[in-house]
């Protein structure tokens, strides 16, 4: 496809010094975007998110994503503001092997980050089932924290996982948003959600 650019890149984290904050570095956007939300997980989520499948509780500084079975799907949380650019960083915990994505919808799906054993990938959704642009293969083990950062900007996605990153261009992906989400394997943990976009 003469349109379709793929990048693959990996990215090491460097070595910090004790007391020293590791530089978070970009991956597609030139400029800070504005924090849309940041919740501490001890209480209620605001009228923003919204439960779209599953159970999600906030308790303790945490979420622990819980599946109803009736539901046939995986457990969603959306967060209901359309973004043009953004930058998605949480952390999440897998207590047996599961599947972890973020995504954004106009009304229908748009593009997503997927995270599972076989490692990550980004998926535009123009047609269905998802059509995967890129993926690494990339240890995800359990019984620890990952850390994940998403962004998209116009055409392109981008996603880093412990410190190695993936970068996929589809003409699709500059589809206007709605909303973003994340979904989530039953018993996987989540804390220190941010969303920044405009």
């Amino acid at each position: 496809m003469k349109n379709l650019r793929l990048f693959v890149g990996f990215a090491l984290s460097a070595s910090v010094l004790p007391g020293v904050a590791e530089e978070v570095v970009p991956l597609l956007q030139k400029e800070t975007l504005p924090v849309l939300a940041s919740p501490d997980f001890s209480g209620p989520l605001d009228d923003r998110f919204r439960e779209a499948k599953g159970r999600w509780t906030p308790q303790s500084g945490e979420i622990k994503v819980v599946n109803v079975p009736a539901e046939k799907h995986i457990p969603v949380l959306h967060h209901l503001v359309g973004l043009e650019s953004a930058v998605i960083e949480v952390e999440f915990y897998l207590e047996k092997p599961g599947l972890f994505i973020v995504g954004c919808d106009s009304e229908k799906h748009v593009g997503r980050v997927i995270v599972n054993a076989a490692g990550m990938s980004i998926a535009e959704d123009s047609v269905k089932p998802s059509h995967r642009l890129v993926s690494a293969k990339l240890e995800v083990t359990t019984g620890e924290w990952h850390q994940l950062r998403v962004e998209w900007k116009g055409d392109r996605m981008a996603a880093r996982l412990d410190g190695e990153s993936l970068e996929a261009q589809h003409p699709y992906l500059v589809t206007i948003k709605s909303r973003s989400w994340l979904a989530a394997g039953d018993g996987v943990r989540i804390r220190n959600l941010k969303i920044s976009g405009q």
